[in-house]
């Protein structure tokens, strides 16, 4: 080998190794493996790290308020804070209560859902999650560019929207190549600095409005002149609502994240109470900040900034705030706030990052349907960063042409997030609870129907999404079904002394599909096997049942129980699917007696593409041939491979 292939072939498992650092490694042969442990922080930084997309539309929020409520914004911005934390909040708390481990609401709708429907559901969510994930970071990195260019200082000559936006998205996958902990670090900064000179622009508001009382009269004037009663102030409100909506996105994200939230030394890994009460502390600080934020930034634009500059191509419209610190501030401070501006929306796109980085691993490779490999970060970062490069292409860096979908997969995770809380409370019996949420389900219900009405095409998008998502699932399902699928063999006692006795010789196993269970089957299983293949007449057997109670599931641990009857030893297990679940215990076996086990089958009467249907859907099928293709897989090297005996 040359010194040029010997670098080649070094740097080539340099990087391999570099991209998969922080994937599942097994840990006992072909067994065990460990789960991923990600580095936790303080409540309040992950807050940040979530909050750079939620704090973020502060940039636009109040400007889409004024063109859609006019000069009702501030009562219009007041029931969606009242919304935030009387039904957003509460719902979410619950959510991270009942899913602490950063599955987010999908989970409990999972945990009501059995089989491939279940399955299915999920998907379908999941699509909707890419929907909303990828599109805020598509869309903020396309507000973001926008506001570099609408800045008075930029040279028009380098007025180019979809280069900046692709750079912008570029730099956001550097920066989670280079870690999460680096991702928090420069979320805190970004949302410290914008938080605070928004602050001072909401406080300059309302000492301007201070200064000239008038313009609350000339407010009250309008409002009384152009809605007479308040029902006609409410039944707008109501009309308007779906269209403020977006200001309760990043509650999703919240939940998501968790396993990033810092716990209690002592926390209990399947229920960790430290983690769950620091997390409703992200959630309801971030809600109380965003909440005051956007009532007072509502009131202050409404009274101050004339109408007509909200309008399409103001100089108000989409940077309410940023026309008001410029105005009373002076250019150099407004200059600032837009740089605050700016970098906050390129990294509320981080927000969407995370939440994809810690969900989607957490679901397609323990259904089987992505490879192992989608554990790992950078991977994944890759991936996300290249499929978000192509949509702004295809959207041409445009916000508007994004925000239906991003809307439409905003509310669906929300609506999904309360019609799951709602179930919850019923299952619980808590009729108070059940009701509540299911009024807030309604709501997410009427404000989604209202957006996909008004913009088919995000729920278009969207589908395009759950297609990609469901058709890479597929194909990943197939291609991966050979696999052992187990995470760890556990014996009974009485397994393992079946097994102890086995070991004193040849180990002979005759595989069984359980009909009668009695000792009559038992007889003649053993006669048509010792009749139609070489096993040895007086050597002494075993019997290897395999149930498959739920085949939608992809792997878990094979518990073994052994049981007799009459003279006949038995060893039965529960798995997803038969071939693999005996492949699995006959490389156990050989690893722990260091014998070679010997599995006897009978040839089946099903057609070859019945069969393989059958062991991708229900996991059985040609048990004899996927129990060998299983093996071959898992050991390459055929003197170390469990021996297949087949009679016909």
């Amino acid at each position: 080998m040359t010194r040029k292939q010997t670098y080649s072939r070094w740097a080539r498992s340099k990087f391999r190794q570099w991209l998969l650092e922080g994937s599942q490694k097994p840990t006992e042969g072909f067994y065990q493996q460990e789960k991923v442990r990600h580095q936790t922080h303080p409540w309040w930084r992950v807050m940040c790290l979530t909050g750079v997309d939620y704090f973020s539309s502060l940039g636009y929020q109040p400007s889409i308020a004024a063109v859609a409520a006019g000069v009702l914004s501030p009562i219009a911005t007041l029931v969606l804070v009242l919304l935030t934390l009387f039904g957003a909040l509460p719902m979410y708390r619950r959510v991270a209560g009942e899913s602490p481990h950063g599955d987010g609401s999908i989970s409990m709708l999972e945990r009501l859902l059995e089989g491939w429907t279940g399955k299915f559901v999920v998907l379908m969510l999941l699509g909707f999650v890419a929907t909303g994930f990828v599109i805020t970071i598509t869309l903020s990195a396309a507000d973001a560019s926008a506001h570099v260019i609408q800045n008075p200082l930029w040279p028009k000559a380098l007025d180019l929207p979809i280069p900046i936006t692709l750079l912008l998205i570029g730099l956001l996958g550097a920066v989670f190549l280079k870690g999460f902990k680096e991702a928090i670090g420069i979320a805190v900064v970004l949302v410290v600095v914008y938080i605070g000179l928004s602050l001072v622009v909401v406080v300059t508001g309302f000492i301007q409005v201070a200064q000239n009382p008038g313009v609350i009269g000339d407010w009250a004037q309008l409002l009384r002149g152009s809605y007479p009663s308040i029902s006609q102030m409410l039944i707008t409100t109501l009309l308007v609502f779906p269209s403020l909506a977006l200001g309760l996105s990043g509650f999703e994200t919240g939940v998501v994240v968790m396993p990033l939230v810092k716990g209690d030394p002592q926390d209990n890994p399947e229920h960790p109470q430290g983690r769950i009460r620091n997390s409703r502390k992200l959630l309801s600080g971030a809600a109380l900040i965003m909440s005051v934020m956007l009532l007072t930034s509502a009131v202050v634009t409404t009274l101050l900034i004339p109408p007509e500059a909200f309008k399409e191509g103001g100089s108000a419209n989409g940077r309410a705030l940023a026309y008001m610190a410029h105005k009373y501030l002076g250019n150099i401070f407004g200059t600032a706030y837009d740089l605050s501006t700016i970098t906050i929306l390129w990294f509320a796109g981080a927000s969407a990052m995370a939440g994809l980085l810690n969900i989607v691993p957490r679901y397609l490779p323990r259904y089987g349907m992505a490879p192992d490999w989608a554990r790992a970060t950078r991977p994944l970062v890759l991936i996300y960063t290249a499929i978000c490069l192509v949509v702004t292409l295809v959207f041409k860096a445009s916000v508007d042409a994004q925000a239906a979908a991003y809307a439409t997969g905003v509310l669906v995770l929300m609506g999904s997030a309360a019609v799951a809380v709602t179930l919850s409370a019923l299952h619980k019996r808590q009729t108070p609870a059940a009701f509540w949420f299911g009024l807030v389900s309604l709501v997410f219900l009427y404000t989604l129907v209202v957006n996909v009405s008004e913009h088919p095409s995000g729920l278009q998008i969207a589908s395009l999404f759950i297609l990609g998502v469901v058709v890479i699932s597929v194909v990943s399902r197939v291609f991966r079904s050979t696999e052992l699928r187990v995470e760890r063999i556990e014996l009974d006692s009485e397994a393992q002394e079946i097994l102890d006795n086995l070991a004193q010789g040849e180990i002979r196993l005759i595989a069984n599909h359980r009909q009668t269970g009695n000792a009559f089957e038992y007889n003649a299983k053993a006669e048509a096997v010792r009749t139609r293949t070489h096993m040895p007449p007086k050597d002494p057997v075993a019997f290897l049942e395999v149930t498959v109670p739920d085949a939608s599931d992809f792997s878990g641990v094979l518990k073994v129980r052994g049981v007799e009857v009459g003279e006949h030893r038995i060893l039965r297990m529960q798995s997803p699917s038969v071939p693999n679940a005996i492949a699995a215990i006959l490389l156990y076996i050989r690893d722990k007696t260091g014998k070679l086990p010997h599995i006897y089958f009978e040839w089946g009467d099903t057609s070859p593409i019945q069969a393989a249907l059958q062991f991708v859907i229900l996991g059985e099928g040609d048990v004899p041939t996927m129990t060998h293709e299983v093996l071959r897989q898992a050991e390459p090297k055929e003197g170390r491979r469990p021996i297949v005996h087949v009679g016909g």
